[in-house]
């Protein structure tokens, strides 16, 4: 129910946002007439139509944006006819029937009695196609939850709270200049003035949205104003990370451990179930290996694997795939060989042991007693310590008066060193479903080669200069000279790249304020700031040696063929 509500208000906080503008004008194109029979059914159709677009986006892949394309152009098609007719409506309906006098008649069939019902819901329909908010903290959880979750009805609920919340505030606004409209009406005598203000509104707000600009310019300029409204609210009703401390005192029963019968394939391990870990005390990892996160977790959960094989603990990992490559066995499999992973690893390509645990994060961390009873969950990095004590706890438990020795001692290093304290900046994908804050130019050509240039300015902007082609996932570079630029705060700088298809390595140099990085070089780059790509992985580019300071970053790609993921830090 919580993250309804605040679906709900993400939804209503779009109100605050540039990227809300495009729209506007068609919304307040009925804003002179009846609420219930106008301004109503047009805010239902765009909060239907964006909930069933979104839904299908998200667990539909890049069939399902293809086909929303041409949806989109029937609504722009539609919309301008719209409000070519509200500019010109005697014109209109002279010079290009049917198609223009359709649009002139759009505007003109509403009245009080209800006949507008229908057409403001066709508005709405078509506005909801054109609609793109803003993916910040509360949207881009929604979206993730829905692509790894699948298909539900609890998805479709959450984009239909959205989209809720946002035609709530639009409707607060449209019933506002309703009355304002009427009051200059009466007072100015000027109501055909406001009509074909509003029909050039429609025209002006048509042409942005047909040259990206609601996916652009609008978009960074909006994330900068409610980002930090919107991950207050996550922080305050504890979605964005739970609780961190364990207290071994306290394991209530969570009933019994879910199945992982829908793992594809096992690897280090036969195929493991209730049945084969009976009296054993097993802890359940979620992972996946280009994730800082569970890599920065990886050597704690190695060592409790280690330390307590002998006293009946079981650690499995279950490796869920972000991004496509990670679903490839012999990439895991290579993975595990270089981080020295010997225990169980369950490969869920199909996310459904992810989801018959209900997880939502990585790393997630799942502690089941000898009986096979669910006692205790951590999700996120941190409270080791914590999570150590409760398999202690459970191993008691089940072997009482056993001696378990001292508490682990790690020592972490390179990628999987724990994160800086203090503000860093935040994950930031490449691929367009879920980038942000890119200053690249032009805005981003979907699935097409283009030529991109890129000056970042402000703090976590970042861009792409030479020929790339972007996908939903990642940017491939088609040819010699592509460059990522991004400034950034914090310690350390890690980039999930890969090779093209034909695997060759792929040569680079990285720099640092526009310096060789020195001292400053990551674990996957020397002082001069070079390195290869030779696999799909997170790369280690940037570890400042005394950070605090804010700097730009640069990576230069001396061979094609990359592809590159999203940026992480720490």
């Amino acid at each position: 129910m919580i993250l309804f509500l605040l679906a709900y208000l993400g939804g209503a906080l779009t109100i605050l946002s540039p990227c809300i503008l495009p729209v506007l004008p068609f919304v307040f194109a009925r804003a002179d007439r009846p609420f219930r029979t106008n301004g109503l059914p047009m805010l239902i159709g765009m909060a239907a139509m964006f909930m069933a677009v979104a839904t299908l986006a998200a667990i539909g892949g890049g069939w399902a944006v293809q086909a929303n394309q041409y949806g989109r152009a029937a609504a722009l098609i539609l919309l301008a006819l719209f409000g070519l007719a509200l500019l010109f409506p005697a014109i209109a309906d002279r010079a290009m029937r049917p198609l223009v006098g359709f649009g002139a008649r759009l505007s003109q069939t509403a009245d009080a009695q209800g006949a507008g019902f229908g057409t403001s819901l066709l508005l709405g329909i078509a506005t909801g196609l054109l609609w793109a908010p803003c993916a910040g903290p509360i949207l881009g959880l929604i979206l993730t939850g829905a692509a790894l979750q699948g298909a539900s009805v609890a998805t479709s609920l959450l984009l239909l709270a959205y989209a809720l919340g946002a035609a709530t505030s639009l409707a607060l606004a449209l019933l506002a200049g309703g009355r304002l409209f009427k009051a200059m009406k009466r007072s100015l005598g000027a109501g055909e003035w406001i009509r074909r203000a509003i029909g050039a509104a429609v025209l002006v707000a048509v042409a942005a949205i047909g040259l990206g600009a609601d996916t652009g310019f609008l978009t960074r300029a909006s994330l900068a104003g409610t980002n930090r409204i919107e991950q207050g609210l996550l922080d305050r009703f504890h979605m964005a990370g739970p609780p961190q401390q364990a207290d071994s005192g306290k394991l209530a029963d969570q009933g019994p451990m879910p199945s992982l019968d829908g793992a594809v394939a096992w690897l280090n391990s036969p195929p493991l179930g209730r049945e084969a870990l009976k009296g054993k005390v097993v802890v359940i990892d979620f992972w996946t290996y280009s994730c800082i996160n569970c890599l920065r977790s990886l050597p704690y959960v190695k060592a409790w694997a280690e330390k307590y094989r002998g006293d009946g603990l079981v650690v499995i990992g279950v490796h869920t795939p972000e991004f496509a490559f990670e679903k490839d066995i012999a990439n895991v499999r290579k993975a595990l060989a270089d981080l020295g992973i010997t225990y169980p690893v369950a490969i869920d390509n199909d996310y459904a042991v992810w989801r018959a645990f209900a997880n939502h994060y990585w790393p997630a961390h799942y502690f089941i007693d000898a009986n096979g009873r669910l006692r205790y969950r951590h999700f996120g990095e941190g409270d080791y310590a914590g999570s150590e004590r409760v398999i202690r706890a459970l191993l008691a438990e089940a072997h009482p008066g056993r001696d378990l020795g001292a508490m682990s001692v790690v020592r972490a290093n390179g990628v999987q060193a724990a994160s800086a304290r203090g503000r860093k900046s935040p994950e930031t994908y490449i691929g367009y479903a879920r980038a942000a804050r890119s200053v690249s130019r032009p805005d981003v050509v979907k699935d097409r080669p283009a030529t991109y240039d890129a000056r970042p300015v402000a703090l976590d902007q970042w861009g792409l200069s030479g020929r790339w082609t972007v996908g939903p996932e990642h940017a491939s570079l088609d040819k010699v000279g592509g460059r990522i630029l991004y400034r950034f705060h914090a310690r350390d700088l890690h980039l999930v790249l890969g090779p093209g298809a034909d695997r060759r390595p792929i040569r680079f140099r990285v720099t640092i304020d526009g310096r060789q990085p020195g001292p400053d070089h990551g674990s996957d780059t020397d002082a001069a700031g070079n390195g290869i790509v030779t696999g799909q992985r997170l790369y280690q580019l940037v570890r400042i040696a005394n950070p605090g300071a804010d700097h730009d970053f640069a990576i230069d790609f001396i061979d094609p063929g990359v592809q590159a993921f999203s940026f992480t830090f720490g």
